[in-house]
Order: C-alpha cells, then structure tokens, then sequence
C-alpha cells in the first residue's frame, strides 16, 4: 500500500495551494476555517472540536473555539473578504456574554483562561465593529461591555498576558465604551518589566524566551502600534526593529522555523511576526524579504500533513499528537495559529504583498543571540540552534517535557525535536541532541536546570547536575558545519550514559553505520551522525529505531547514539554531531572532522571572557 491510494488533501488542508499571493493566504484561511463551522454551537457562541480537555473547565474551552478563529477572520474581513458569514459570529458574542444565556462563557476571574480568549474579542471589536457590535441590540452591547469590562479588571498572569488587557482596552475604546485607563498604564510599565535589550523580552517569570516572544511580545505590541500609534507604543516599533535580524535566523531557507520551547501546537503563528511588521510599515528587513520568509513558511506547512481527516487542526506539529501538549491546550487550542494572518489587513497594493518574493540572503556567519543562549547556523534546509539551556525545573513546572523543550544542546527547524515516552526504559530513550545518565540503567535524568550558563567569543558554556551528586560541564560551539560537544563529568560513582545526534526520518532503502565511536544514519534525503571526538571512556555507536510519535516533524525517526559507561572520577566526553539535507554533502563532510576540543583552553576562554547569558544574569524572576 502506498500514499498514493489516498488522496493528497486527506490530511494536507493546504495541497495544491501555491501559497504565493495574498489570494492564496486568504484561500488557506478559509480552508482552515471552514471546516470548524459545523461545529459551532446553536447560539454561535461555542465551538468543541473534540473530547480531549486542558486544565480548565470546558466553558473556557468552547470559548477558545470562539474567539481564537477571529485572529484570523478579522484581519481577512478588513482586507476585503466576502465569504464569512458573521452573523453567527455576532450572535455568540451576544450570547456569550449573557449570564441568562445557556451559551454564556462564565464570569472572567483572575488568571483565567477566558482573558486569553477576551484579547481576540477585543481585537475583532477593534477591527470590524460593524460585524460584531452594530447588529446587537442595546441589551446586548451592555452585556458585551459589562463581561469584558469585568475581564479588562481582573488580575493577568505575570507573563505576555498582560497585553490581553491592552486589546480589550483597545476594543472597548473603538465601541465608545470607556474602562479603567490606569490599570492599563500599570501593564505597559509592568510589560517593559520583561525586556532584556537588542528586542528580547523573558517571558514573565522565567528565565525563558522562546515562541512567545516573537507570535505574543512583538505580535501584539505592533498590532497596538498600529491601531493606537500613541507616542507609548513607539518602544514596541523600536525592538521589534532590533530584534528582525535574529529573528530571521530561526527560518530555514527553505520555510520551517525553528521548533524550540512550549506551545509548538500553534504551529505556524510564528509567521505573523513578518506580518505586525508590515502592518505597521516597518522595512527594517525589506518588505520582499519579509514576504519572502512568511511565504516559505506557510508553503512548507502546505507540505505537512498537519489536519485530520475533516480537515480540523488537532493539537499536534506536523502531525496530530496529543504526547507533545501542554496541560493548557484544548481541542481548540491550536487555532491560535491563525495569527498567521494578520497581513491580510493589508491591501494587494501594500509593498509587502506588491513586492517581488525575495530569497533568503546568504547566512555564513553563526549568529550569537546572547540575550537568549543561542548560536544559530543556517545550513542549506536548516536552522540550527545550540542553546545553553534555558531553566525547565523548579520555575513554572506545569508545561509537560520541559527538559525535552528548553533544555537540550540543539535545536533544528528541519527535524524538529523529539521528547520521551517513556522515561522507565532507559535503553529505548530517544535522547536526540541530550545526554542521558542512568545509575540503574533503567530510570535516567538528563540537563533540566543549569548552574551557571556563559558565553564567549561563539562558544557556550553551562554547568548542570543530572543527579544532586554529579556535576556535568558542557561548552557548545560550531566548527564549520559541524556541532561539538564537550562534557566534564565530575561523578562519585559509575553511570551508564547515552547521547545523540538529530532524529531524522526512517525510510525504507536507509543505511546505518554503527561502530565504536561513531554512529551514521544516512536517508535519501538526510544524513544524521555523531562521532567520538577522542572522549576519556570509549563508546559504542547505534543507530537506535526511535519510539514511533516521538518527534514532531517525523512520526517514525532513527537518531545515532553513542552508548557507554563512565567510572567513579572526572571522565571527559567529546563529540562531532552533523545533520545534513543533502545526503552526499554530508558524506563530503564527515571526511574531514573537526579537531577534538582542547578543555584547558575553553575553559580558559569562559573564565576570562565569559559573560552570564542574559536570561540567567540576576534578573529577578
């Protein structure tokens, strides 16, 4: 049996679309939207996708199925769209927020899902006041006003959040209906709290930046810089400009983003970052570049088989998969991918729909993020990410994977990153771009939280304990196309240990080379390999058949492993990791590997130059 028995689109919402216009977005907007329509509520007011829950009570859950689609659908409805119906729409605000309503959402309270949902509602009122709030009668305007009056007053959580009140602020403003101004200007000041410099924000008490930065901080202070252009929100023009640069260097060339962190299920939000930047006329990268990199992206995901047979977004990445969620996404969490959209505000004429689609600029030089611990290269089909490892354990412990998220040596846009099922079978674990150490050689504890974390000169360093009786050392840093690893293991009794490469797809003529020392998987269309690059303690290499569902991107992957025992005392590990696109390049490549990394001098490196990444040097979290 073959793919070829069933049909592209089955599970490809996007397939056959050429995603190269502002035509095409908008078709893939509603081939999105559409689908999720049947399963509205009578009143409008509710939308359930499917049986799976989130921590919070369903009432929140069936009004994410609400408000998360108008991200999109208001955006596309101010550039001229004809096909959305708002009447039911209109209708499920209404009822919504009718406490005499069966539909009715519940009270907001303090950190509740439900402001999450509040800011698209505020945002929608803002943009198309004429679908939402004109067709309502005066007892439902204050109902409307009183419901999110009550949320614009409750408590945010310490994070991103508190832009929600800001957007609501925004849409009760656009309606005539006048809120609390004050408790606004405390979350600006509070918002400005979280900004680290050169565009980077931490997010809210973590020492932590990933996804959110680009899809909620910028995202949302560009959409008030464009719908309120008051002098206050000149600082949100100003570090998105700082921050383009670096993050360009999350895309691939060929369209993928960088997978890192939590809430990967919002899958292509990511990509409405090039849009607030257009929406508020900001070339500080050029508009075809911009076009260039949203346009990959979303052509790459016409690739993915990211939809269920009826064409709903499950939670999921490339694929559905509930093993990779976060204890807050519901079945109707992942529309929140429809920030995507947000360029359909602008008219065809905009020079970033007018422009000529531009390349990717060439990207030789490694890119040193420091705010975040980053040094991103961007190899042919790839953006690769060695990360210092941002702190996962003791700090907001509720997302799910956290080690597997935040706290490995590398990051690929092209394979994604694969996390554990079963942390009881330590000789089945995937451990892809981790080491992993076992002292009964079934349970096993790999980098959660570092120490210290330092960088010098494109090297990085961080000091981390597996078990609270071992103390591992490891520097990062890139040597022509390779990724090196060396690891100071400082342990008062044996351990068994596993380190990998980069899990890639299996498939069926594969070749597997595994001898001592090196461990290669080569595909027709990817090359994965780690090397021993003269470690204190031999190894073995495997080429070990991952657990199927495990990664994001490939739901069947191989990932090469170096497997070996380290004795009581000081042992060193270093190792060469390559992942490659093209197959024959990377065969051409590994003919000539790196020197082994000199300890005495990296280290002398971090002690002279070495300063604290950004996220860890003594902010207040």
């Amino acid at each position: 049996m073959t793919d070829t028995i069933f049909p592209e689109t089955l599970f490809r919402p996007w397939a056959g679309n050429p995603l190269k216009s502002r035509a095409d977005v908008e078709a893939a907007l509603r081939v999105l939207v559409e689908p999720v329509e049947k399963y509205r509520s009578p009143g409008g007011a509710r939308i359930r996708l499917d049986a799976h829950a989130a921590h919070f009570d369903q009432e929140s859950a069936d009004m994410e199925g609400y408000s998360r689609l108008l991200w999109g659908l208001a955006p596309a409805q101010v550039g001229g769209a004809t096909w959305i119906d708002w009447t039911p729409i209109a209708r499920g605000l209404a009822n919504g927020c009718d406490p005499a309503h069966p539909e009715y959402w519940g009270d907001p309270f303090d950190r509740s899902q439900r402001l999450v949902e509040l800011a698209a509602i505020g945002f929608a009122l803002r943009l198309v006041p004429d679908k939402l709030w004109a067709p309502l009668s005066e007892a439902e305007r204050r109902n409307v006003a009183a419901y999110l009056l009550k949320g614009h007053a409750c408590e945010y959580s310490d994070n991103n959040w508190k832009f929600f009140r800001l957007l609501v602020s925004t849409g009760l403003k656009h309606v005539g209906v006048d809120c609390d101004r004050r408790l606004d200007e405390q979350y600006r000041r509070e918002l400005d709290g979280f900004y680290l410099g050169d565009g980077w924000y931490h997010d809210g008490d973590t020492r932590r930046a990933d996804h959110y930065i680009p899809f909620a901080f910028h995202f949302y202070g560009l959409i008030l810089a464009a719908l309120d252009g008051a002098d206050w929100t000149d600082r949100y023009r100003e570090r998105a400009r700082l921050i383009a640069g670096d993050m360009t260097r999350w895309f691939a060339d060929g369209g993928p983003a960088l997978c890192f962190g939590r809430s990967m299920t919002y899958r292509f939000a990511i990509a409405g970052f090039f849009g607030a930047m257009a929406l508020v006329d900001e070339d500080a990268i050029p508009f075809g570049e911009q076009k260039g990199y949203f346009l990959r992206h979303l052509r790459w995901w016409g690739k993915q088989p990211f939809a269920a047979r009826d064409g709903v977004m499950p939670v999921g990445y490339a694929y559905p998969s509930l093993i990779m969620s976060e204890p807050y996404n519901s079945a109707q969490s992942p529309y929140w991918a429809l920030k995507a959209f947000l360029p359909l505000m602008l008219p065809e004429d905009h020079p970033f729909w007018a422009s000529d689609e531009e390349i990717s600029p060439p990207r030789p030089a490694v890119s040193v993020q420091r705010h975040i611990g980053f040094l991103i290269a961007n190899p042919p089909g790839d953006a690769i990410a060695l990360s210092c490892g941002q702190h996962t354990s003791a700090e907001n412990t509720f997302i799910r994977f956290a080690p597997e998220k935040y706290a490995k040596f590398a990051y690929s846009a092209r394979y994604g990153f694969s996390i554990e099922n079963d942390l009881w079978r330590f000789d089945n674990s995937v451990l892809e771009s981790m080491i992993g150490f076992s002292d009964d050689g079934v349970h096993f504890r790999v980098r959660e939280t570092n120490e210290e974390a330092l960088i010098a000169d494109g090297v990085l360093y961080a000091l981390w304990r597996p078990y609270a009786d071992v103390s591992v050392e490891t520097w990062l840093y890139w040597d022509g196309d390779f990724q090196v690893r060396l690891h100071r293991i400082d342990t008062p009794r044996p351990l068994q240990t596993i380190e990998g490469g980069f899990a890639i797809g299996r498939d069926a003529g594969e070749i597997r080379e595994q001898d001592a020392g090196r461990a290669i998987v080569t595909t027709a269309a990817d090359l994965s390999a780690i090397i021993d690059l003269g470690s204190s303690v031999g190894r073995q290499g495997r080429c070990h058949t991952a657990a199927p569902n495990t990664n994001l991107i490939s739901a069947k992957t191989v990932v090469p492993q170096l497997l070996g025992n380290i004795p009581a005392g000081i042992s060193i590990l270093a190792v060469a990791v390559l992942a490659q696109a093209e197959p024959n390049d990377g065969k051409r490549i590994l003919a000539r590997l790196p020197a082994a990394p000199d300890l005495e001098a990296l280290r002398q490196l971090v002690l002279e130059r070495g300063t604290p990444v950004t996220l860890m040097r003594g902010v207040p979290f």
